[in-house]
């Protein structure tokens, strides 16, 4: 049994592509857990995952990553060969990945409505997600990477993804990375949240201690005063109310009526990019 504390560790990590740099960042995935890592589309998030991979060259820092047989990765694009057929695509796959379960395989694919015999290039977007999600738990990998997954999936089919992973998790040991910018995928499901903008983690940590020290908080116009105004995050003004995140250590410098709820992810996710949006 492997008892070392992370899956995957990157320290000073940085990538520089054209006008876009990623980083310096430090991450680190808890084994054992589901991680989110979250954000906006062209946040760095996918540039991450194929730097830590190993897919793109990093500019500088450290990396230290499972064997990549031990490696489950599942990409928003198939990243197989057009005129294959399913069925070939995991031939490929089981020659190629120590502990191949073709059972558990076809399980998946008749779960997922796929057939063995269809081209990738018939697949649509979320039939290609499906399999590639298929190809990545094909041998119960520790570590199970993916981007994007529920990308091109009906609300149905999201959420019978999640209860899949859900079964995988239970596998000891089993380690989950999960980037999504659909937030609600996430809720009540990650342990660990990694939140990226702009080529930095803004946030990383148990998302229990992150939805604890935030607040979302709401009340009326008459209740913003110069000193708690600049306190909230993403202030939102309507006609007559106002809305956004604030740390919960400073909800005292409001009033009574002000009301205080658990942030959701997507709020905590929105009202800091709106904060960060304002600075700039």
């Amino acid at each position: 049994m492997n008892t070392t504390e992370h899956v995957l560790e990157a320290v000073g990590l940085v990538k520089r592509r054209g006008d876009f740099t990623l980083g310096p960042l430090d991450l680190r995935i808890p084994r054992g857990f589901v991680t989110g890592m979250v954000g906006a589309n062209g946040s760095g998030k996918t540039t991450t995952l194929r730097t830590l991979l190993g897919l793109v060259r990093a500019d500088a820092g450290t990396i230290a990553v499972p064997p990549m047989d031990e490696i489950g990765v599942a990409f928003d694009q198939p990243f197989v060969l057009p005129y294959w057929r399913i069925r070939d695509a995991a031939a490929v796959y089981a020659a190629s990945r120590p502990g191949w379960d073709q059972d558990w395989f076809d399980r998946l694919c008749r779960q997922f409505g796929l057939r063995a015999e269809k081209r990738v290039k018939e697949l649509s977007r979320g039939e290609g997600n499906k399999l590639m999600i298929a190809l990545a738990m094909g041998n119960h990998p520790a570590l199970l990477i993916l981007d994007e997954p529920t990308s091109g999936l009906d609300p149905a089919a999201r959420a019978d993804l999640v209860d899949l992973l859900r079964q995988h998790m239970r596998r000891e040991e089993a380690s989950l990375l999960f980037s999504t910018h659909i937030t609600s995928d996430l809720e009540h499901f990650a342990d660990y949240l990694v939140f990226v903008d702009g080529g930095r983690i803004v946030y990383s940590g148990a998302l229990e201690e992150l939805v604890e020290e935030f607040a979302h908080v709401r009340g009326t116009l008459a209740d913003l005063t110069t000193e708690n105004a600049p306190l909230i995050r993403g202030l939102r003004r309507g006609q007559v109310s106002f809305d956004g995140i604030v740390r919960t250590a400073d909800s005292a410098a409001f009033g009574p009526d002000v009301q205080f709820e658990t942030p959701t992810i997507e709020q905590l996710v929105v009202h800091h990019e709106r904060h960060t949006d304002e600075e700039h």
